[in-house]
């Protein structure tokens, strides 16, 4: 992972230009809602549904004890870059079953995130649309396909 992504935030055309181009490239799938990771995830997702007119819901990582009392759907994911295995949690109440769901990140090399949050949107019964994504560095192939995974830039273009 040689490039670093703290640097597209601060270029504003490239800022202004992330959430529609992503947004095309899922736009034949018609998503309802975003389901997007904290917080890279969060902030691209926003981009794309306002992008779509369509609304977000964000997955917390690793979420502990909530203070509120509405259900939470949670999905742990496999063992990530760091060789961590992380919560993420998404409200219950916000993912309505039949709702075409939209994954948004920065970049997918592992896959956890992404086998979660697909996990999440079949617990709620939701429509799996796939995800947009920046960088596709997916280490399993099989997880593009399945997942339908489509990305503005492969990691050997960096």
């Amino acid at each position: 992972m040689g490039a670093d992504v703290t640097g597209w935030w601060r270029d504003p055309a490239v800022l202004a230009g992330l959430g529609p181009t992503l947004a095309r490239l899922v736009e034949d799938e018609r998503p309802e809602v975003v389901l997007a990771p904290q917080s890279r995830g969060t902030l691209l997702g926003a981009l794309v549904a306002a992008d779509l007119n369509i609304g977000l819901v964000e997955l917390r990582k690793e979420p502990g004890v909530l203070a509120d009392s509405d259900a939470w759907i949670t999905a742990r994911t496999p063992p990530d870059y760091r060789d961590r295995n992380l919560t993420l949690s998404a409200r219950a109440s916000l993912l309505d079953p039949g709702t075409r769901v939209l994954f948004v990140d920065d970049w997918v090399d592992t896959g956890g995130q992404l086998q979660a949050a697909h996990t999440v949107a079949a617990s709620a019964r939701a429509h799996w649309c796939g995800a947009a994504v920046v960088v596709d560095a997916l280490s399993e192939p099989r997880l593009r396909h399945e997942l339908k995974v489509r990305a503005l830039l492969h990691i050997r273009h960096l």
